[in-house]
């Protein structure tokens, strides 16, 4: 949840898996440590040999309940034009399908370069490698984590699942409650990196 609040959709996706399944899916839990792979939520609930089934499920409702509901969270449209106005590119990294993530971007009116889905932690790691990325934001100490593997500052927002002081133990360069101060620290980190070149 660095860029939408995807909680009230994911609720719903949850609450229809139950009812879809009959498998009892505490939604209200399930929402609070959102970040980690699906299979890793779905594999508390269902035994092991129903988890791949119970993954497809939810992911075929996930369109009809997930999307409308996720809103941008605050700051998230500054933040983005920030990067741009750089300029730079955008690469949107997430542990969500590609196809899934590309619905959310289009309902909440959001473009990005590059998308990359269905990686996390170490994953995530090595797709900032691979892009040659500068800086990376996220709400999971995973993130916080991925960015420090690849080398590269990473902000951490308290919109996720983790605090403040867990995303600063796992690396986060600075922290914040939102995407609102983003444009001023990125511009903050240009203007010291121009100085520092000696241009």
């Amino acid at each position: 949840m660095t860029l939408l609040d995807t909680r009230p959709g994911i609720h719903a996706a949850f609450r229809a898996l139950t009812e879809r399944t009959g498998v009892h899916v505490d939604a209200d839990l399930a929402v609070s440590r959102l970040g980690p792979p699906l299979r890793q939520e779905i594999a508390e609930w269902f035994p092991p040999d129903q988890v791949e089934e119970a993954v497809r499920i939810y992911r075929a409702l996930y369109p009809d309940y997930a999307i409308t509901p996720s809103i941008p969270l605050p700051g998230a449209k500054a933040a983005l034009a920030a990067v741009l106005q750089v300029p730079a590119e955008i690469a949107i990294i997430t542990s969500k399908l590609g196809r899934l993530a590309e619905l959310h971007l289009a309902h909440s009116g959001i473009t990005a370069d590059h998308l990359y889905g269905d990686v996390f932690h170490a994953g995530k790691a090595q797709v900032l490698r691979d892009i040659g990325a500068a800086l990376y934001v996220g709400d999971h100490v995973a993130d916080m984590q991925a960015g420090t593997l690849a080398g590269i500052p990473v902000v951490g927002v308290t919109t996720g699942p983790c605090s403040a002081a867990e995303l600063q133990a796992a690396g986060a360069t600075a922290v914040f409650a939102d995407l609102r101060p983003f444009p001023a620290f990125l511009q903050g980190m240009i203007s010291v990196g121009r100085a520092d070149s000696g241009d």
